[in-house]
């Protein structure tokens, strides 16, 4: 029991916060590329991608392993991003913090996630059964190849407009 939950329900609840991390975070990033804020899809994306690390703290624990290793990082980077999005609104070189530490935690979960599927999806299981193959390692290649041009290019296009305040009602 987790939480409450037994073990298979918790892992189904844990995956399914990732995976709405990764699809919101990937609107997100296709945002940043537009300079668009995205202010809600973002604050999904954050507090499900700062969840799936907090809940992964939760599963039984055997030692140090790489996901836990990922999970403290992917914490450590989102302090900023929440920072840098809700204290310090963008200005300055807060923009920037926001855009690379984003990156960098859907990054993380898609690296989780690749790592995850050579694990548990067959087809890909034989490809690589001990996570440490040619297949397991290009695939996470291309995901950090990608992610690095893809936070590049966010950070160059990311300057969106200055959020003006509602006007008060008389």
């Amino acid at each position: 029991m987790v939480l409450g939950l037994s073990l298979s329900a918790f892992t189904t609840l844990h995956v399914a916060i990732s995976l709405v991390g990764i699809a919101s975070g990937i609107v997100v990033l296709l945002g940043m590329l537009s300079a668009l804020r995205l202010s809600a899809i973002t604050l999904l994306f954050l507090i499900t991608t700062a969840l799936t690390s907090i809940t992964g703290f939760f599963f039984p624990f055997h030692g140090v392993t790489p996901g836990i290793v990922v999970g403290i990082l992917s914490c450590v980077v989102l302090v900023p991003a929440f920072l840098a999005r809700y204290a310090f609104a963008l200005r300055g070189p807060w923009r920037a913090t926001y855009v690379i530490t984003s990156v960098i935690a859907l990054w993380f979960n898609v690296f989780v996630l690749i790592a995850q599927s050579f694990e548990h999806v067959p087809a890909l299981h034989v490809l690589a059964p001990t996570g440490s193959e040619p297949p397991f390692k290009a695939a996470q290649l291309v995901n950090l190849i990608v992610f690095a041009v893809l936070g590049y290019f966010a950070v160059r296009k990311f300057h969106p407009a200055p959020q003006i305040p509602a006007p008060s009602a008389p």
